[in-house]
Formats: C-alpha cells, sequence, structure tokens
C-alpha cells in the first residue's frame, strides 16, 4: 500500500515522502480500513518533528483519524461487516491506503457526510467530549471560552456547545477568523489582536470553562475570567508550557484545572470513550446541528503542503488528506 514517511525520521514538511508498506491484517478485535480520508492535526505536526512519538504498539505513520469502508475484519468482531462506511480513531497510521485499528474505535459515518468530512470528526469531536463535557463538566445554560476557536478543534467545540445548550465565548486572532467564529454559533467572538480580551470576557459574564490551547501567555486571563467553581481544562501550550501562578486564585474562587491528551490512552479507555461519543454527541452529527468545516483538501502524495498549510495557521476548520 501507499504510504507517507518522514525521511530521516523527522524534518520539516518537506521531509514527508511517498513510501510502500505491507499491506496490514487484521487481528482478533481489529478491522482493516481502506482509507478514503485522513485528518491532519497538530500533533501530526509534532511527530514529524520528533517531539511527539507513537505510542507502543502504534504504527509509526503518522495520521490520527480516518474514514473510509471497511476491507478487513478479525476474528471476534461482529459488528462491523466489509463495505461498512466508517471512520475512527487511531493511534497512528492514517496517512496511508489501508489503516488497522481496534474494532472498538470505530464509529459508522452519519448519513449526509462524505468521506472527507468523516474523515475530519474522530480526533477533534472525542477530544473535545473528552475534555470539555467530561473533564470540564460542561453543562446547559453554562459559558464555555474557547481559545483559538477557528481551528480544528475549536470549530466543533462551538458547536458541540451550541448543541448542548451552552453559551459560548471565542478567541481568535484576527477579524476574519472572529467572524467566521461567530458564523459558526459563538455568542460573543473576539479578536485577540484587537480587542481588551479580559475586560469583554468579563463584560459577557466570564466562564464557567475554560478551554485552552494557548498556555503561558492567557494562563493569567484565565484564572481572571473563570467564575467561581469554574473548571480549566488544558490541551495545548503552543505559547509555552510552564507557568506561574497564583494558587491563592485557585483557592479562593474553588476552581479545577485540569487537562489531558487523547492518544496516550490505552485501548480500553478509547473505547470506553468512543462509545461515549457515539451515544452522547454523534446524534448531535447525525442532526446537523454539528458539521466539520472543511478547509482544504490534499491529495496523499501531497501530505507536505498539507503540514505547510496547518503551520501557516491562515485555516478555518480542518485541513484534510483524500486517498
Amino acid at each position: 500500500m501507499r504510504v507517507i514517511e518522514i525521511e530521516g525520521g523527522s524534518g520539516p514538511a518537506e521531509a514527508l515522502r511517498g513510501a510502500e508498506r505491507p499491506d496490514p491484517v487484521a487481528g482478533a478485535g481489529q478491522v482493516v480500513i481502506r482509507v478514503r480520508a485522513a485528518g491532519v492535526n497538530r500533533p501530526d505536526l509534532l511527530q514529524r518533528l520528533g517531539a511527539y512519538p507513537p505510542p507502543p504498539g502504534a504504527s509509526d505513520i503518522l495520521g490520527l483519524e480516518v474514514a473510509g469502508e471497511i476491507a478487513q475484519v478479525g476474528a471476534g468482531v461482529t459488528r462491523w461487516r466489509v463495505g461498512d462506511r466508517v471512520c475512527a480513531l487511531l493511534g497512528g497510521g492514517g496517512y496511508a491506503e489501508q489503516a488497522l485499528v481496534d474494532a472498538r474505535h470505530v464509529v459508522p459515518i452519519p448519513e449526509g457526510l462524505d468521506f472527507v468530512q468523516a474523515a475530519a470528526l474522530p480526533e477533534t469531536v472525542f477530544t473535545v467530549f473528552a475534555n470539555v463535557f467530561e473533564g470540564g463538566a460542561l453543562k446547559a445554560g453554562e459559558t464555555l471560552l474557547i481559545h483559538g476557536a477557528t481551528s480544528g478543534i475549536g470549530v466543533m467545540a462551538i458547536q458541540m456547545a451550541k448543541a448542548a445548550g451552552a453559551t459560548v465565548i471565542a478567541t481568535s486572532r484576527g477579524a476574519d477568523k472572529a467572524r467566521a467564529a461567530a458564523g459558526l454559533g459563538a455568542d460573543v467572538s473576539l479578536d485577540a489582536k484587537a480587542d481588551d480580551l479580559e475586560a469583554r470576557i468579563k463584560a459577557a459574564g466570564g466562564a464557567d470553562v475554560v478551554l485552552d490551547m494557548v498556555g503561558k501567555d492567557y494562563a493569567a486571563l484565565n484564572l481572571h475570567s473563570l467564575k467561581a467553581g469554574g473548571r480549566w481544562v488544558v490541551i495545548a501550550s503552543l505559547t509555552g508550557a510552564k507557568v506561574e501562578m497564583n494558587l491563592q486564585r485557585i483557592m479562593l474562587k474553588r476552581l479545577t484545572l485540569t487537562g489531558s491528551t487523547l492518544r496516550s490512552r490505552s485501548a480500553d479507555e478509547k473505547a470506553r470513550l468512543t462509545a461515549a461519543v457515539e451515544a452522547t454527541a454523534w446524534p448531535w452529527i447525525v442532526s446537523g446541528a454539528v458539521r466539520p468545516p472543511i478547509h482544504a483538501v490534499y491529495p496523499l502524495a501531497q501530505a507536505a503542503d498539507a503540514h505547510a498549510a496547518l503551520e501557516a495557521g491562515a485555516h478555518v476548520g480542518k485541513i484534510m488528506l483524500e486517498v
């Protein structure tokens, strides 16, 4: 099968090269998916740079989410049949014509979505659900503050929070991105380049939950913005991971600081999360309340261009590969 490899093991986007690998074979409890599309995510960039190695047992090929048809079914798998249209969360292996995956981490493609749209779902929807609704315990009537609101994660977080009955305050860099976030449903959409974020968030009533992909530069802002009993959920630290913090503010406001990564979770935990996402979040997608905005689609052979586009940061929504 055709795959994309990292020449030399790590490097710039130009290090991505086409190669061939043996076709995978489904073992017990596994399926092989004939990949039609794969998502490009920031962890892929980190892995390409040598900063985010795959967990033990995972493929060294990039790619954490795919959509396609079931091509093989391993022993003990009863839910899936050859030809089923599915999407899946992977520990790696998405930038390829075929992907081997635990059958418990596979979900059906919602009616009305094509393969590209479906491949944009797993990494983002699972991440938002695990962090905003489980880790952050967001409830209807509460307010979610999202930083990086036009990223692949951010655009899904806006829609999922609105589908759950929450209010959304979004921050993004530039007037165009702020308008895009508002168009996706954000109740208050702020331009981080022009607006006084602290004053505007305070005027909007503050936040019960913060979804933070920025890290160091917004730490003080998050402490000021959270209401009493608020939850600060960290899923990335683009401006730095080391922060000086006044712990008394956390104590006085009874705040919870938490965070997680998705890829390092055990297969059993991912299976539990898959079932929870399918039960709670998948109906929002089926109903049309949540849709993955696609910024650009590249052929698999142009994975280097897709990485360069993601690194440039001008996108609103997902950057995808078509296989």
